[in-house]
């Protein structure tokens, strides 16, 4: 079973674990998704929308937390709503993790097919990269931290620098009208706002590893502020820069905004190429945080060996990547998981919330 006392992050550690887990694929499709959705410029608006409607979860899920240190939610749950229903929860979790990393890893493939190793068979993409996971999870979730620490500043870099040049394509008119149609495209179009922020639900895990879980508050807020605010310049960058027509036709939007210009006499003078190849690894560390969750859960509700449920999940992570038979499959399956986001990120800690605030009522009528 994994031993929580062996290893601890600090607040920063765990407020990038939180960027990192969020910030994948979605930052490469989420123009197209969001777009489609609308049919209008007015995609900036449902992501401020929807991430404040994520704030409030967010904070319920760390109080929550708080209530049970050193804790995950595969150990408490079963203490709130009883053995069974909180195995249950937690196999439905683990599950989700699972599935969620096997997209994660498959879309990371499906980039580096496309982009830069095109007809090389998929699963000679995936499992490099299964096997590279395998190695870092291993290690814990200290480990798995400083790997963060060293991948995060860079990808943000490198990202930024390039929205910052494709500013020469940015027009203002392609943002116009604001609310030309009114509020309801906005309302409409919150459901693929809230699940650009999948993989939240690692809040309910990722408090009991921090040294100093007072603060879990101020790390997980500034942890999706900065999904919040990247998402936010995603939308308008691109959609400014390629007009609406373009971002809901193409693949890979953000992809192709970097591609649509040349920096002549710069030392590199396309940048799509860093770009993809860091934000590769950003994906990658995406999928190793849903591999741990995954391994973690295993390990707490069956009470086995982290390190050998993770070489058992390897096979199921790499099954779940093999499922989609195309890109068109594998963005279905995305559309999927965040239904499933949805329902956990949501009504679970909402639930768990409601139990806990009823025993601790009837627990103070009772004394």
């Amino acid at each position: 079973m994994y031993k929580r006392t062996d290893d601890k992050i600090t607040t920063s550690q765990a407020a990038i674990f939180l960027t990192n887990t969020v910030l994948g694929a979605g930052i490469l499709t989420m123009p197209r998704s969001v777009t489609q959705e609308l049919k209008t410029p007015d995609a900036w608006l449902t992501i401020l929308l929807g991430g404040m409607i994520i704030m409030p979860v967010i904070l319920l899920m760390v109080k929550l937390c708080q209530h049970f240190p050193g804790q995950t939610v595969f150990q408490y749950a079963g203490r709130l709503i009883g053995r069974l229903p909180g195995q249950i929860v937690g196999v439905a979790l683990v599950l989700y993790f699972i599935i969620i990393a096997g997209f994660e890893i498959r879309s990371l493939a499906e980039v580096t097919l496309f982009f830069l190793l095109e007809g090389t068979p998929i699963w000679a993409i995936v499992l490099p990269f299964v096997w590279t996971g395998t190695y870092l999870v291993s290690g814990g979730i200290n480990s798995i931290a400083r790997v963060f620490q060293v991948i995060f500043p860079i990808s943000i870099f490198v990202l930024l620098v390039s929205y910052g040049v494709s500013l020469r394509l940015f027009d203002f008119n392609n943002l116009r009208p604001v609310l030309g149609e009114g509020i309801y495209p906005v309302l409409r179009g919150l459901k693929s706002s809230v699940l650009v922020y999948s993989g939240c639900e690692v809040i309910l895990t990722l408090v009991a590893f921090m040294q100093q879980p007072r603060q879990a508050v101020r790390g997980m807020l500034a942890g999706i502020g900065i999904p919040l605010g990247l998402y936010f310049v995603t939308v308008v960058v691109v959609i400014g820069g390629l007009s609406i027509d373009s971002a809901v036709t193409s693949t890979w939007p953000t992809l192709d905004l970097v591609r649509s210009f040349e920096i002549t006499g710069f030392f590199i003078e396309r940048l799509e190429f860093p770009l993809m190849v860091i934000w590769l690894m950003q994906m990658f560390c995406n999928f190793s945080s849903f591999f741990f969750q995954a391994s973690l859960g295993v390990s707490q509700l069956f009470n086995l060996s982290y390190q050998r449920v993770i070489y058992a999940l390897v096979p199921l992570i790499f099954l779940s990547a093999m499922i989609p038979k195309s890109v068109q499959d594998l963005f279905a399956l995305g559309d999927a998981i965040g239904m499933m986001s949805i329902a956990l990120f949501l009504l679970l800690p909402v639930t768990l919330t409601i139990v806990w605030l009823i025993r601790v009522k009837g627990l103070k009528q009772h004394v």
